[in-house]
């Protein structure tokens, strides 16, 4: 959860093919800030809480609507995409058949939460069942949360792309080389979540994931978000790194971090 944030944060100034395809950048300066990917971020981590780990669908759903739409309206001009924003002050809020990445970049806790990898699965459709819906945003937010989950545990990179690729049919044959040179700004989770994962899967260290995502360009902060939320589970994060982004969110966010970490260093559930 804490590298799906930062990526966000470091992504965040390249976003829209902004940067130079290169791994080469600075990566702490004025422009580094949270987006909507961490404030989606937490909210989903706060709902699942809120709700009860253990909860049941409709709950667990509920509460997915009712803190998504808090925190949007708490923090609104985040960047949120056009459906979303309608969403955010829908009274009635539906899901919408989006296979935005969306789905994708919010799910990290939830690679967290649980002790099965077909819960979490389950737990991860749920939350894009809310908004994302079609059969693509699903699946980004299923096969983001299972690399995190097999990470976590102490799967390796070549079980954990074995597992993708059989589960989710995502091609990962092609390097981030491969990739970089015509990749550009999309905000699907087909043309999203695959080269996250792949950046995950070529960097040699948490630092280096996130160089690494950032340089593919496109959609560079939401690629990011889901690479990094990959990277924390399989390397660590940092300390360094953990203290830049911390002082860079907002007091609720980060009350809402602890709340996190009491569950993750309290229950056993959530342990690496």
């Amino acid at each position: 959860m804490y590298g799906a944030i930062l990526g966000d944060m470091v992504g965040s100034p390249y976003e829209f093919d902004m940067g130079n395809k290169s791994k080469d950048f600075e990566m702490w300066n004025r422009r580094v800030r949270f987006t909507d990917d961490t404030v989606m971020t937490i909210a989903v981590a706060d709902a699942i809480m809120s709700a009860g780990v253990d909860s049941e669908e409709k709950e667990i759903k509920d509460f997915l609507v009712k803190k998504m739409q808090a925190w949007g309206r708490r923090y609104p001009n985040s960047g949120y995409g056009g459906r979303f924003i309608f969403w955010l002050g829908s009274r009635e809020p539906r899901p919408y058949g989006s296979y935005g990445n969306g789905s994708a970049m919010r799910v990290s806790s939830v690679g967290w939460f649980y002790d099965t990898i077909e819960k979490t699965r389950e737990v991860a459709r749920w939350t894009a069942e809310v908004t994302h819906n079609h059969p693509e945003g699903i699946k980004g937010a299923e096969a983001t949360a299972s690399v995190i989950f097999l990470a976590r545990n102490g799967k390796g990179k070549e079980e954990i792309k074995d597992y993708v690729v059989r589960e989710f049919g995502y091609d990962l044959r092609r390097s981030c080389d491969e990739i970089r040179p015509g990749y550009y700004h999309d905000e699907s989770c087909q043309k999203t979540v695959p080269e996250a994962i792949t950046a995950f899967l070529e960097g040699e260290n948490f630092e280096d994931v996130i160089r690494m995502a950032v340089s593919l360009g496109g959609d560079c902060d939401t690629l990011t978000c889901i690479a990094g939320g990959m990277a924390e589970a399989f390397y660590g994060i940092p300390e360094e790194m953990r203290t830049e982004m911390r002082v860079r969110l907002e007091a609720d966010m980060l009350k809402v971090l602890g709340e996190f970490d009491v569950l993750k260093n309290g229950s056993g559930r959530l342990e690496a």
